[in-house]
Order: structure tokens, then sequence, then C-alpha cells
């Protein structure tokens, strides 16, 4: 046999037994192979592979430390065993294939640290240096902290711009019973959007507004439309607030921006598609254009409506 084996841990002493201590010397193990519990995992490696380098590994196998055995000659080694296979291929041949992930890069390189093997401690620390340069979000949300900083960052986009405004605690009165969770179903669909799009729009959180819940859409530094998600409605004997959920209507507004991404003039062809005025065909391509750019499309879902949120028979 060559190597190390795993056996798993059903193999480990049972439970009770006293492990004995003593001291081990490299040519006083008899066995070219030597067997080890590894916190429940057990290997077989060579005594000569343990003592290759200058570890606290070598320092147990050549008589310096004592070190614990149970009754059926197994070295008892109390740490855990997930990475140590890793650390005798190290020990063998210099050099390993580390982890792909950092979790688990860690994780060796604690262990490495544990056995003082510095040579395996440096590769990971370089791996994870690697791993950090590398990594670039996925999306970046700037949060909007005044208005002047909304306004310079709409007006420098070169990107069609959708905000989602909420801030729960603007409200004077109480919310009905599915506002809440309208409100996340809202955030929710923002961050997948934001996903969906990213590179092609700009995405900006606003929680200093003075709306609840409610979209803009942007297009060339002007604001292309608004869906104010928040209503007031009666109950029997007080008023309260009411938080849509208009998936739609902010799924369409947010195709209707990508009209406006660079070139800096929008596609006339595609304004007249999709265009919700057909009374204004008969105008030429330009002046639909920039109507079409001046205009903003204010969407309010059932605003101060009578609705009574409360089921039937309560």
């Amino acid at each position: 046999m060559s190597g190390d084996t795993c056996l798993g841990s059903a193999l480990c002493p049972a439970a009770g037994h006293k492990p004995k201590a003593g001291g081990l010397k490299g040519g006083s193990l008899g066995n070219k192979y030597v067997r080890l519990n590894v916190g429940g995992s057990l290997y077989y490696t060579t005594v000569q592979v343990l003592t290759r380098h200058d570890t606290m590994l070598k320092a147990m196998f050549s008589g310096r430390m004592e070190v614990l055995t149970d009754k059926e000659g197994w070295i008892l080694i109390d740490r855990c065993g997930k990475h140590f296979g890793t650390i005798l291929n190290y020990l063998r041949d210099d050099t390993i294939a580390l982890p792909k992930h950092r979790q688990e890069i860690k994780e060796l390189m604690a262990e490495a640290k544990y056995y003082l093997i510095q040579g395996l401690v440096d590769m990971c620390q370089a791996a994870l240096q690697d791993k950090k340069e590398l990594y670039e979000p996925v999306c970046s949300i700037p949060i909007i902290t005044s208005p002047k900083e909304e306004e310079r960052l709409i007006e420098s986009s070169m990107k069609p711009v959708v905000k989602l405004l909420y801030n729960r605690s603007n409200n004077k009165y109480s919310y009905t019973s599915n506002s809440d969770d309208n409100l996340l179903k809202n955030i929710e669909l923002f961050d997948k959007l934001s996903l969906r799009f990213n590179g092609r729009v700009l995405f900006i959180k606003d929680v200093i507004g003075d709306e609840i819940c409610c979209w803009s859409f942007y297009g060339q530094g002007r604001k292309l439309a608004e869906v104010c998600c928040t209503s007031i409605v009666y109950a029997t004997e007080k008023k309260q607030t009411k938080v849509e959920f208009p998936e739609a209507r902010i799924y369409e507004e947010t195709l209707n921006v990508l009209l406006y991404e660079t070139p800096r003039v929008p596609d006339n062809s595609l304004l007249e598609a999709t265009s919700r005025s057909r009374s204004q065909a008969a105008h030429s391509e330009d002046d639909e254009g920039f109507e079409l750019r001046d205009r903003v499309r204010r969407i309010h879902v059932k605003r101060y409506s009578t609705y009574d949120d409360r089921q039937l028979g309560h």
C-alpha cells in the first residue's frame, strides 16, 4: 500500500477507552507505515513522509514529543481530519492543488499553521490574495443621501436610470394588512431588475424622499415616468395607507427606458412603436420623439380610493 487512506470514522477508538501516551522514535515504530487517527478520520502514511520537513509532525514522529495511541495502535491527533490528506500530499510533493473556495483555503491554512508547515501557509495566503484581487461585485447600487447627489448621479449618467424610493416610516396612518408584503415585493423586484439589466441601466435606491414607495424612470437626464405604489384607503372608521405592487407596469416602464440607451438620440421608429397614444400618429417622427422625451407619465395606483381591506365576516 502506498499513500494515505482515509478509512472513515467507523474505526475510531471505542468510547470510554483511555488512550496511552508514549514516546515514539522513527526507528522504533517497527513497520514502514504508521496509522493515524486525526479527529476520527483514519490515515496510513510513512514515517519518512511525516519527518521530511521541520514541522510539528516531525517532532512527533522523531521522538521529541509524546504521542497518544489507542489499544489498537492508532496514533491520535486531536485535530479536524478534513484536510489532513492534503497536508500529507504537500509533505510528499512540496506542492498541491489548492481548493477552489476561499473558505476551504482558509480552513487548510489554519491546519497548516497548527502543524507549522510554513510553505503551505504561504501558498494559501498567496491564493487568498489572488482571489481577493479577482473579486468584483456583480452589481453596484448607489444609495441616495441628498437631493444634490441624486441630481448629480442622474445628470452625469450615460445610461437610463431607474430609481426606487422606499421609506416605510414616512407615514401618519396605519398600513393595510398586505402593505408590508407588497413593499418587500417592490424591493425584491428592484434587486432582480438591477441584476438583469446590470451594465445597461443605472439603478438607484432612495431612502430620504417624501413618498413611501415610488418608482422613477429617467432617460438622457429627463424624468420619463413615475409609478407611485401608495394610496390612501378609507376603512370603516379610519384612513389607512395601502402599498401596491404593480409588477407589470414597472416592467413596462423599465423596458421603455432602454430606448434611451446610447446613442444619445432615441430611435424614433422604436418610440413610435411603443407609444400608447395613437392619436399622435399623424405627427412627424421628429415631433413625436421630442414630445415623448419631454413628457412624464405619472401613474398612481388607486390613489384616494374607497377600499375596505378587511376580510368578509370580520
